[in-house]
């Protein structure tokens, strides 16, 4: 490497108070926010918290209809079950009646006459 040959002016500048050629003659300072930017990036900041709470408020209530759905469908299905369960007995039923002793035994039935009184 090179050893440094140069002498840099820009510490030097900077401890005195003169300008001199190349050197930014600009002061920059800080901009502050008026009252009504404040209140408009405020405005902002609660509309976008209640769009957030709008929307989870949605997805609950999505849920909640997904759920009743399928308890509806649940209901429905337990109301087929009790039908199926009362169609098996009764056809058991039959089934049963006709291969008993007791139902082999008996006579059809014919008309019979009507009491007098």
């Amino acid at each position: 490497m090179r050893p440094q040959t140069y002498v840099s002016r820009r510490s030097a500048a900077t401890a005195t108070s003169t300008w001199s050629r190349n050197f930014n003659t600009v002061r920059h300072t800080q901009k502050k926010i008026g009252p009504l930017a404040y209140s408009f990036l405020v405005g902002v900041a609660v509309l976008g918290i209640g769009l957030i709470y709008v929307a989870q408020s949605t997805r609950a209530t999505n849920y909640d209809y997904e759920l009743s759905a399928i308890d509806s469908e649940i209901s429905d299905l337990q109301a087929k079950k009790e039908d199926l369960a009362v169609e098996k007995a009764r056809l058991t039923s039959i089934a049963a009646s006709e291969n008993s002793e007791v139902a082999s035994t008996m006579e059809n039935a014919a008309a019979a006459g009507y009491a007098r009184e």
